[in-house]
């Protein structure tokens, strides 16, 4: 067993990259409409501030905002999980455990946590948040790739419509 901790701060603000078990899915771009129904599940009833997002394929980032008092983003992780993967048929192997479980597969178990420690910590995970389908070549533009929160970001004035360029010839 791991002695893997993870940071617990109640009201803090935490950078999360989730990815599938199948890293040649795409899933979660085919499904959009599940995930965002999903998202929406787990905000209602357990509610966090989505700071920064982008699902890419076969995973994605975000920056949630945990309200005070409440360090369980575990907790929500799971839901969101459970939610997106109700009514999905099952991953074409299951191991024991995963069976036992009664998990389908679909999501790696794990996934990566970052407290965010000040507002320098902030803008340089929301910079990679963003320029992560370009980093990913799949855009050569941030602003070309509809599922990120780069879009609300521009609308909300914080960034232009350019940030980020594109890829170098």
């Amino acid at each position: 067993m791991s002695d893997y901790r993870r940071s617990l701060v109640p009201g803090g603000c935490f950078f999360f990259s989730v990815a599938l078990a199948d890293r040649q899915s795409s899933l979660l771009v085919d499904e959009i409409a599940r995930l965002r129904h999903a998202y929406a599940i787990t905000r209602t009833t357990l509610p966090f501030t989505t700071l920064a997002i982008c699902v890419l394929p076969e995973h994605l980032h975000a920056i949630w905002a945990l309200p005070a008092h409440d360090s369980d983003y575990a907790q929500r992780w799971a839901l969101l999980k459970s939610s997106f993967s109700r009514g999905l048929p099952l991953a074409a192997r299951l191991s024991l455990s995963q069976r036992h479980k009664r998990e389908k597969g679909l999501w790696q178990r794990r996934y990566w946590e970052h407290r965010i420690r000040d507002a320098e910590d902030l803008q340089r995970h929301l910079d990679y948040i963003h320029y992560n389908p370009v980093k990913h070549g799949l855009v050569e533009q941030v602003k070309d790739w509809p599922y990120s929160s780069f879009h609300r970001h521009v609308r909300q004035g914080l960034l232009s419509v350019d940030w980020g360029g594109g890829k170098s010839p």
